[in-house]
């Protein structure tokens, strides 16, 4: 540490949070991870046109851990566990009435995150305390312990080699998923392993910033980097980048001003979101015309 750094304060604003409480360092891991994994699954979530289906997913995953929870308290397996089954649940459900009643899939999706997000709450409610409700909703990036992070960790390293051997599958289901269910019989791996990811990443998520905060880790980032990069690779990096950045102004922010940190790594996510609307490659003021009329010519 040079003198210079030391006597600006800059050290003891920006750098010894994170190096001299453990707290600090075990979030900033669980931010890190995240953003390698969330933060791309969310590219392919906004090219796919899903991104409230996201939204409705991460709500649907709380009556699975609601009920882990009521079974074996603040367990991490058990919640994780359930989270998954619940999503997996609601996902394939919504699917089949669509397909068999006249309702389309978003309209039955709505309703199952609905009642989810219902049982789920009235469950840890009845049977919880407030404390606990608010672990569950908001999550608790700042209280992470080894089996989380390793569960973080493992879901980052899981979801980045799935999309590395899925990257093509992926890729062609986004631009044309007749053409890839014709030309390959891989369309259904990709259709579905890209659900397992979407809602492995939401459980982890929902442990580190909770139920109505997970999601925004995974579709702000994307939607930000898409207002300045057009590639797939691109988009899946500075998604990447952006989410980690968030993460560490998030924590940095709700350490000085004593602020929930989910919230305010969601709230320096959209503050990117905004700036990026305004003055990003492809955003209202720079390119936002040339984008449409070149979107029309093609």
């Amino acid at each position: 540490m040079t003198p210079e750094i030391a006597d600006t304060g800059l050290w003891a604003l920006l750098i010894a949070p994170l190096t001299e409480f453990g707290f600090m360092r075990r979030a900033l891991v669980g931010c890190v991870a995240l953003s390698l994994s969330c933060a791309p699954v969310g590219v392919f979530l906004l090219l796919r046109r899903m991104s409230l289906t996201g939204d409705a997913m991460a709500h649907a995953i709380l009556p699975g851990a609601a009920i882990g929870y009521l079974l074996a308290g603040l367990s991490l397996p058990a919640m994780t566990l359930g989270g998954i089954v619940a999503g997996l649940l609601v996902a394939i459900g919504s699917g089949l009435v669509a397909r068999s009643t006249v309702l389309r899939e978003d309209a039955s999706l709505a309703a199952f995150y609905l009642l989810s997000l219902a049982l789920g709450v009235l469950i840890i409610s009845t049977r919880g305390s407030s404390v606990d409700l608010l672990h569950v909703l908001f999550g608790t990036v700042l209280a992470l312990g080894d089996g989380a992070l390793g569960l973080l960790v493992g879901i980052a390293i899981a979801t980045m080699a799935a999309l590395a051997l899925m990257y093509r599958p992926l890729v062609l289901e986004c631009l044309d998923p007749q053409f890839l269910r014709c030309v390959s019989p891989a369309s259904p791996v990709a259709h579905y392993g890209f659900l397992v990811l979407l809602v492995i990443n939401l459980v982890a998520g929902f442990h580190a910033l909770g139920t109505l905060m997970a999601v925004g880790i995974m579709v702000l980032p994307a939607a930000t980097a898409r207002l300045w990069v057009r590639s797939v690779p691109a988009l899946m990096a500075l998604a990447a980048a952006l989410a980690l950045a968030a993460g560490v102004a998030g924590l940095l922010i709700s350490y000085h001003a004593d602020w929930p940190t989910s919230p305010t790594i969601v709230l320096a996510l959209g503050a990117a979101y905004l700036v990026s609307l305004v003055v990003g490659r492809y955003g209202a003021w720079r390119g936002g015309q040339h984008g449409r009329r070149r979107h029309l010519r093609a």
